[in-house]
């Protein structure tokens, strides 16, 4: 599939194209592995010399139909899906990065991966700063080190809703001789195209928009094939010097713009696993078909229900970029013309208790551990999603104690705020 072609076409077209006679929808290939006439096949495949299948943990046609689509959408040379969103930010930076590396990230990410690289990264050995993306440049900079390996940060913070200067972020990172990795999660591409503002990775948790549905957790990392690994090799050994496990194969000399992907199957999934079930692929792949249709549909619910909320008095405060009044609305229009998505965050006058009979008030919006589907929900992250921060890490993320994540759906918009409405009335 030309991944020149529009988006919509993207999210119905790429990744799989049947051959006279096959399934004219993806297939789900339910197996663990994959047989062969012959020994010398096999053994090609395992000294990674000839493309195929053998075990679904390194590889699977389903699996690998729902990666190609989405390096497609996303522009990126390839892609591989993990089980999770978490993994797969665990893999984008375990794959170049090891004990005695560091990272910087923004400091407002969501609080499960500010937790796996604040907290769990350091027992693998690998140190992690926190930046502040608003701080200048010259401050930001001297977070980095002549070991650090990456910049990430998200494309619109979860749950604080900023939006990341990718290009600023992306020259930044390159000045130092590491690759910007971002979080896509809230945008989704058909929003926003990282690798189109100097990004050089992006992951995503595919349980969110990308399935759209709530019914399967995954993720992906994806590789625009732009960063030149090799005028940093002494920064990434792994994919610039022999690797032993394979007979002494070179990625980059061996793979090309493919390298770090291949590394990441190779090395990563052989090891470690993390690999989504072939019927999730499935699953995800039905959402993807419709991305292009909801995404809209999100921004047009969420820039009224954001609008209804900044003018209710009863609300101290909203974050959602597409307000004209927005800290980061300039941002957006540069990243985001067309939207951003469909969560925002707001504060109710009053305290913590406030927004705890607030959201018990509610009828029709539900409160789950859950973002970014088709129907609308909430949640009070600190009390939920980022417990595990302390006050203090909970600041430094700007998670303020009132501040009230709401994901809106594609119900229709007036159900939407009339729930709302009758939930403010009763605080």
């Amino acid at each position: 599939m030309d991944n020149k072609k529009h988006i919509g076409t993207l999210c119905v077209q790429a990744g799989w194209t049947p051959k006279n006679g096959e399934s004219r929808v993806l297939p789900i290939v339910q197996s663990t592995t994959f047989k062969y006439d012959n020994s010398e096949e096999m053994a090609l495949l395992f000294d990674l010399k000839k493309e195929g299948y053998f075990y679904t943990r390194l590889q699977n046609p389903t699996n690998d139909a729902v990666a190609s689509k989405i390096a497609a959408l996303e522009g990126g040379v390839g892609a591989v899906l993990t089980s999770s969103g978490q993994a797969a930010n665990f893999y984008a930076i375990f794959n170049i990065c090891e004990a005695g590396g560091h990272i910087v990230v923004s400091n407002n990410i969501y609080g499960g991966t500010y937790n796996l690289f604040g907290v769990t990264l350091k027992k693998l050995g690998i140190d992690c700063t926190y930046v502040d993306p608003t701080a200048d440049d010259e401050e930001i900079e001297k977070a980095f080190r002549p070991n650090t390996k990456a910049l990430f940060g998200e494309t619109i913070a979860n749950p604080g809703c900023s939006v990341f200067d990718i290009e600023r972020f992306a020259k930044m990172a390159h000045r130092h001789g590491v690759p910007l990795i971002v979080d896509n999660t809230f945008a989704t591409p058909v929003n926003c195209r990282p690798f189109e503002w100097g990004c050089d990775i992006v992951t995503h948790s595919t349980t969110k928009y990308m399935d759209g549905h709530a019914t399967q957790v995954g993720g992906c990392v994806v590789d625009s094939g732009n960063f030149d690994w090799d005028a940093h090799a002494d920064k990434f050994p792994g994919l610039c010097t022999p690797d032993e496990s394979y007979h002494g194969l070179t990625y980059t000399k061996a793979f090309g713009k493919m390298a770090y992907t291949t590394k990441l199957v190779a090395q990563l999934m052989r090891d470690l696993g993390s690999i989504p079930a072939p019927q999730n692929s499935f699953l995800l792949n039905l959402g993807l078909e419709t991305l292009h249709l909801r995404m809209p549909r999100h921004c047009e619910n969420a820039q009224k229900v954001a609008q209804f909320l900044h003018d209710d008095p009863r609300v101290a405060w909203v974050r959602y970029s597409g307000l004209a009044d927005d800290p980061d609305h300039k941002l957006a229009l540069k990243y985001l013309p067309n939207g951003s998505c469909g969560v925002m965050c707001f504060g109710l006058k009053g305290d913590r208790e406030t927004a705890i009979k607030f959201m018990d008030s509610l009828k029709m919006i539900a409160i789950v551990t859950h973002v970014a589907d088709a129907r609308s929900c909430v949640l009070h992250p600190a009390s939920h999603t980022h417990r595990q921060l302390s006050e203090e890490q909970l600041r430094e993320a700007g998670i303020a104690p009132d501040l009230i994540r709401l994901s809106v759906g594609i119900e229709d918009v007036e159900d939407i705020i009339d729930d709302i409405r009758q939930a403010l009335d009763k605080i």
